[in-house]
């Protein structure tokens, strides 16, 4: 009904010219978990969240990590049982055929390339806001793109550019920069947490649910905990990011599990923290009206200093996320590409590195043109989207798989895979729903215009469906 589908055969023997460099470790993955996750979203979607669900935004990040606890268990057991790069998009071809992959993979390129370029952009406000801070002006028109009044913006280009360059020097060398990072972008937030926790008032929570639990319309605005859920869910994604590494993993069975459950343990238990003495230390209003909110409580407590730090531990380490989803964007143009949907050509590996270098660098280019001339505001609610469409796919492998293939070997085992499957998908659905339905008219155009393309081209070019006729 959904095409063919890939055995777990084939996709656990791949040629050698066809197949990624196993280059990393659990340190590795955990610090490309972390690395996507703990990103713009901390830094600016607790503001947004205060401002949907007030003080009880921190139930917000709570139901938002459980639900991703939730996925994160099922890739889990996926990405161990079928260590291939791919990620949702191949558990989706093994397991519910060749049309839901596609349209899995269409999503998920949707989830990394606005993802990416949009916190290039926001890389490059906090890397102008530094520069003007130092009495150093440079020229409007090369600071934004065309729908700000500028020809394009340069800092958000070069930055994409510069990471695309880092992995094309190959994925050990960039997969350890970023374990710096993600040290540096933790350092900060501990800084914040130290100085805004001891101001914490039980008085900033009350009302501490003021616009109620349920995503509603309040003022033409979506407010509630579920409204604020579906945001701030942008803040967790990114330890999916992981299991498109998994045919890169040294120790699959060991390394994937600990990269992501690990990444998303020590994030959520992190957020939570943040959120807590975000909203304690400030009322909820003040946070809601701010860009920057981080940075905003620690001035207000009187410590600019500390918001300096914060601002500068984001210009330095905020590359890091650029470089988790540009590397996920790549590997599954180039699962894709290796699979006949996209242009074969493309789905090359260096000899030197044994990373794709070709679809590297065209990543990189579009990720780099987006983030210089397209206004992403309105449009950024639909990485969330891709994201949630990915998740309820891998919620459904799960459990078909494990009615399809019981016997087959699982380095890490689920536990109450039907529970936590079926808690996947409708928690997925309902914050799914719980989107602007402006996104989700956008979201379908989107994948109306993938499955348009997949009828064309990727449908005739698929290397499953030449099987048959060249056994």
């Amino acid at each position: 009904m959904f095409g063919p589908r890939k055995s777990l055969d084939t996709l656990l023997h791949r040629p050698s010219g066809a197949a990624l460099a196993k280059t990393l470790s659990w340190p590795h993955l955990i610090a490309l978990g972390v690395g996507a996750i703990v990103g713009t979203g901390i830094y600016t979607l607790t503001g947004v969240g205060a401002e949907r669900a007030g003080p009880a935004v921190i139930l917000a990040f709570a139901i938002a990590g459980a639900v991703c606890a939730c996925a994160a268990l099922a890739y889990a057991e996926l990405a161990t049982m079928i260590p291939a790069a791919g990620s949702a998009y191949t558990f989706s071809y093994a397991a519910l055929g060749e049309t839901i992959a596609w349209i899995v993979g269409w999503s998920l390129i949707l989830e990394y390339s606005l993802a990416c370029s949009t916190v290039a952009v926001g890389w490059s406000g906090y890397l102008v806001g530094w520069i003007q801070s130092a009495g150093i002006h440079l020229p409007a028109a090369l600071l934004s793109g065309p729908h700000a009044g500028g020809i394009v913006n340069l800092p958000a280009v070069l930055v994409a550019l510069a990471v695309m360059g880092l992995l094309v020097a190959g994925t050990r060398e960039s997969a350890t920069l970023n374990i710096v990072l993600v040290v540096v972008k933790l350092a900060a937030l501990a800084i914040f947490i130290a100085f805004a926790l001891p101001a914490f008032t039980a008085d900033n929570l009350h009302p501490f649910m003021p616009y109620g639990f349920a995503s509603t319309e309040i003022g033409g605005e979506k407010r509630g905990v579920m409204a604020a859920a579906a945001i701030v869910f942008f803040a967790f994604y990114g330890f999916d990011a992981v299991a498109t590494s998994a045919e890169e993993a040294k120790n699959p069975g060991r390394d994937l599990t600990i990269g992501i459950v690990g990444s998303m343990v020590v994030c959520t238990a992190i957020y939570m923290a943040v959120a807590v003495a975000a909203v304690g230390a400030l009322p909820f209003t003040q946070l809601a009206d701010s860009a920057e909110p981080l940075a905003l409580v620690l001035r207000t407590l009187g410590q600019p200093q500390a918001g300096h730090l914060i601002a500068l531990a984001a210009v330095v380490a905020l590359p890091s996320v650029i470089l988790v989803m540009m590397y996920g964007q790549s590997r599954i143009f180039f699962v894709m590409a290796r699979d006949g949907l996209l242009p074969r050509r493309l789905a090359k590996v260096s000899a030197r590195t044994g990373a794709p270098t070709l679809i590297t660098v065209l990543t990189g280019i579009s990720i780099a043109a987006v983030a210089g001339f397209f206004r992403l505001d309105e449009i950024a609610e639909l990485a969330n989207a891709g994201t949630l469409l990915a998740f309820i796919a891998v919620g459904g492998c799960l459990m078909v798989l494990r009615r399809r293939a019981p016997r087959a070997p699982r380095l890490f085992r689920c536990p109450a895979p039907y529970v936590v499957g079926t808690l996947a998908i409708l928690g997925c659905l309902y914050l799914l729903f719980s989107l602007p339905a402006s996104t989700i008219v956008r979201f379908l155009i989107w994948n109306a215009i993938g499955l348009a393309l997949y009828a064309l081209y990727g449908r005739r070019g698929s290397v499953e469906r030449e099987a048959p006729a060249n056994a």
